[in-house]
C-alpha cells in the first residue's frame, strides 16, 4: 500500500520524485522520503506527508539525476523518521524502497544480528536490504545476483527498487505481490507502483510480472531476468491514462469530483457494450466465456471493502435475472479456508485498483482448483487483469480518493451488463423484459446526473448531524447493499461510528439502539419491498429515532413519516444501488468536510491494500 517511485536518466530526478510521490500519496502517507545520488546518495525522510518532506529538504542537496523516493503506510514500525523509506544497508553500500511485508524477517534478522549486523529501524524493509549486501559480500555476487538470491530466501510480498553507492549508473526493480510499472522514455526510465507518476513523462511502459527482477542501467536496453535466472523480453504497452484524471479540475476533494464523474464513468462503463437501440450487450473480455456463464451452475464472487458491497448487488443482479446460484466471499476469509470450488465453477473477481492482495491470492487458489476467472477492475495492465482468464476493465478513470465512490457504480454498471447478457443467452428473461432494461440502463447516466442534484439538500442535513457519535444504515433487497456501503463511506472518511443492517433484521437487535439521538438513514425507494420498508420506518419512529430517507422522487408515503427527505429518480429496481448511492457519498463527504477530516486521505486508510 505504500508507493515508491524511481528514476534514472538525464534530468535532475528531484522534480520528477516529488512530483511522483504527490501522485502516490493516495496509497499512504504517514511519512516520506528521497535518496539522490551526486557523488555518494543523499538520503532525506521524515515523519508526515509529502510537503513536510518537501519542506525538509529545502536548503540541502537534491541535484543528481538517479534517485527513488517512497511514501508509507505503515505495517512493521510505527510511522516515525527512522522508520521511513528509503531504508540504507549497515555498512551504507545500498538503499532501497519497499512496498509489502517480508513476513519472515524475524528469522532473517536473527540471522543477520548473529553476523554483526545492526538494525535502526523496526522495519522488514531493513532485513532485506541488509540480506542483499550480506550476501553481495559473502558470496563475492555482482548486485543482481545478490537480489535475485536474497529473493529466493524471503517469504511475502515486496515490490523494490535498490539503489547502489558503488554502482550510480544502474536501479534494480524487481515485484512479487505488489504492483510495479516501468515507464520507457527517451534515454530515461521511470518506476512506480502504478502509472499516475509516469503518465506525464511517457506512455511506453512495462507492467512487471511476479518474480522478475528488472536491471535498469543508463543508456542500456531494459533487462528483465526472473529470480531463477529465466531471461523475460519486456513487453512494452501502450499507456492509457489521461493527464487531466489526476487533477481536481476546481473542486475541493479528490473524492468530490469523484462523485460527480459518476454520470461519466457509467457512461464510460457502457460505451461500445451495450446498444438498447440494437438490443444487444456486449462484454468483449468476456465473450469467449459465454457457454461457461450460461450452463454455470454456481458463481462465487470474491472482494474486499466497497468492491464487496458490489459484489452483494450482483448477487441479486445474477439470481434474479440469469437464476444461476451465487455465493458472495470476502477474499481476506475465503483464502484462509478450504472452500469447495469446482472445476465447472465461476470465480469472479472484483477490485478497482487490480491489485488486492488478498483478491489475488484467492484468485490463485481458485486457479488452482480448476474454476474459470473472470475479473472486474479498474487498471489495465493491473495484476488481476492478468492474472484473470478473462473479464471487463470498468472504464472509471483513476481514483485518487481513498474512499471508493465512482468504482462503486462503475463495477455494478459491469455486472448488470454482464447479467443481462447472460439472462438473454439463457432465455431467463422476456424479451421484452431484456429490451425495457437496456433501454432503462442507457439513460441511467442522466439519473445520476439528477441524483447529483441532491447535493444541496444533502449539505443542509449534514450540517444538522456532524456531531453524531453513531449513525444506522438500513435497507432490504437491493438496497441492503446499499446500506452497508452508505455506512462503511461514513466510517471511513468522518471516523464516526455506523452499521448498515438489512432493515427487517433491525428488530433482531440493532433497534435497541434507537433513541432520540440516533440517525437513522433509510433506503426507502419505491420498489420491492416498499411497504415493509415503511412498515421499519414506523417501528423506528415509535422509539423516538430520526429518520433520513433516500425516497424515489414524488414519493409521499416516507415523506410524512420521515424527518428529512432525499430524493432520487424512480428507476427499475435492479438499478436502484447505482442512483441511491449517490446522496449517501456526498452525506459521507459533507458531514467529514465539515468535521474538519481529510477527505481524500483518512486516517489509517491506503487507497490499494496490497498488503496482508
Amino acid at each position: 500500500m505504500c508507493g515508491i517511485v524511481a528514476y534514472i536518466g538525464p534530468k535532475q530526478a528531484y522534480p520528477i520524485l516529488i512530483n511522483g510521490l504527490y501522485r502516490l500519496e493516495y496509497r499512504g502517507y504517514d511519512s516520506a522520503g528521497i535518496a539522490i545520488f551526486n557523488e555518494g546518495i543523499n538520503l532525506y525522510k521524515c515523519k508526515g506527508k509529502v510537503a513536510e518532506l518537501e519542506s525538509f529538504v529545502k536548503g540541502k542537496d537534491i541535484t543528481g539525476n538517479i534517485g527513488i523516493a517512497h511514501t508509507r503506510w505503515a505495517t512493521h514500525g510505527e510511522p516515525s523518521d527512522v522508520n521511513a523509506h528509503p531504508v540504507s544497508s549497515y555498512r551504507k553500500q545500498l538503499t532501497l524502497i519497499h512496498n509489502g511485508i517480508i513476513e519472515n524477517y524475524a528469522s532473517l534478522k536473527e540471522e543477520l544480528t548473529q553476523r554483526g549486523y545492526k538494525f535502526e529501524s523496526q522495519t522488514d524493509t531493513e532485513v532485506l536490504v541488509n540480506l542483499i549486501e550480506d550476501i553481495k559480500t559473502k558470496e563475492g555476487v555482482d548486485l543482481v545476483e545478490a537480489v535475485k538470491i536474497a529473493l529466493n530466501q524471503v517469504i511475502g510480498a515486496y515490490a523494490i527498487v535498490v539503489m547502489s553507492h558503488d554502482q550510480p549508473d544502474m536501479l534494480i526493480a524487481a515485484k512479487k505481490g505488489s504492483p510495479m510499472v516501468i515507464g520507457i522514455g527517451n534515454d530515461e526510465y521511470f518506476v512506480a507502483s502504478d502509472a499516475t507518476p509516469i503518465v506525464e513523462h511517457t506512455t511506453h511502459v512495462v507492467y512487471m510480472n511476479d518474480e522478475e527482477v528488472a536491471v535498469i542501467r543508463r543508456n542500456h536496453e531494459l533487462e528483465i531476468v526472473t529470480i531463477r535466472n529465466e531471461v523475460k523480453t519486456p513487453y512494452v504497452q501502450e499507456l492509457e491514462m489521461n493527464l487531466s484524471a489526476l487533477a481536481k479540475e476546481g473542486y475541493e476533494h479528490f473524492m468530490l469530483k469523484e462523485i460527480y464523474e459518476q454520470p461519466r464513468s457509467v457512461r464510460d462503463s457502457m460505451r461500445g457494450r451495450l446498444n438498447a437501440r440494437a438490443g444487444v450487450v456486449v462484454l468483449g473480455g468476456v465473450i469467449d466465456f459465454e457457454q461457461k456463464l450460461v450452463s454455470a451452475r454456481r458463481i462465487i464472487m470474491v472482494a474486499c471493502g466497497t468492491s464487496w458491497h458490489a459484489c452483494l448487488v450482483g448477487e441479486y443482479l445474477f439470481e434474479d435475472l440469469t437464476r444461476i446460484p451465487v455465493e458472495v466471499e470476502y477474499a481476506s476469509e475465503f483464502r484462509y479456508r478450504n472452500p469447495v470450488i469446482r472445476e465447472d465453477d465461476i470465480v469472479i473477481a472484483i477490485s478497482q485498483s487490480g491489485e488486492t492482495a488478498d483478491t489475488l491470492a484467492a484468485i490463485e487458489l481458485a486457479k488452482s482448483k480448476g474454476a474459470t476467472i473472470l475479473g472486474i477492475c479498474n487498471v489495465v495492465g493491473s495484476s488481476i487483469s492478468r492474472a484473470t482468464h478473462g473479464g471487463s476493465f470498468t472504464h472509471a478513470g483513476p481514483e485518487i480518493g481513498v474512499a471508493s465512490t465512482k468504482a462503486f457504480t462503475a463495477q455494478v454498471t459491469i455486472l448488470s451488463l454482464m447479467a443481462l447478457m447472460i439472462a438473454s443467452k439463457k432465455g431467463t428473461i422476456s424479451k421484452s423484459r431484456y429490451q425495457q432494461l437496456l433501454n432503462e440502463m442507457e439513460i441511467l447516466p442522466e439519473k445520476i446526473e439528477e441524483a447529483l442534484s441532491s447535493d444541496a439538500t444533502v449539505l443542509d442535513i449534514s450540517k444538522k448531524f456532524k456531531d453524531a457519535r453513531n449513525f444506522l444504515y438500513l435497507g432490504r433487497g437491493y438496497n441492503f447493499p446499499v446500506a452497508l456501503e452508505g455506512a462503511l463511506k461514513l466510517k471511513e472518511i468522518s471516523y464516526i461510528h455506523a452499521e448498515g443492517y438489512p432493515a427487517a433484521e433491525m428488530k433482531h437487535g440493532p433497534i435497541a439502539l434507537i433513541d432520540a439521538h440516533m440517525p437513522v438513514v433509510v433506503i426507502a425507494t419505491n420498489k420491492g419491498s416498499y411497504e415493509k420498508v415503511i412498515s421499519n420506518i414506523q417501528e423506528v419512529k415509535a422509539r423516538n429515532g430520526i429518520i433520513i430517507a433516500v425516497v424515489t422522487k414524488g414519493d409521499k408515503a416516507v415523506k410524512t413519516m420521515a424527518d428529512y427527505i432525499i430524493e432520487v429518480p424512480e428507476t427499475e429496481e435492479m438499478f436502484v444501488p447505482i442512483l441511491a448511492v449517490v446522496p449517501l457519498q456526498l452525506l459521507s463527504y459533507h458531514i467529514a468536510v465539515l468535521r474538519g477530516c481529510n477527505v481524500d486521505q483518512p486516517r489509517n486508510l491506503a487507497k490499494s491494500v496490497t498488503v496482508e
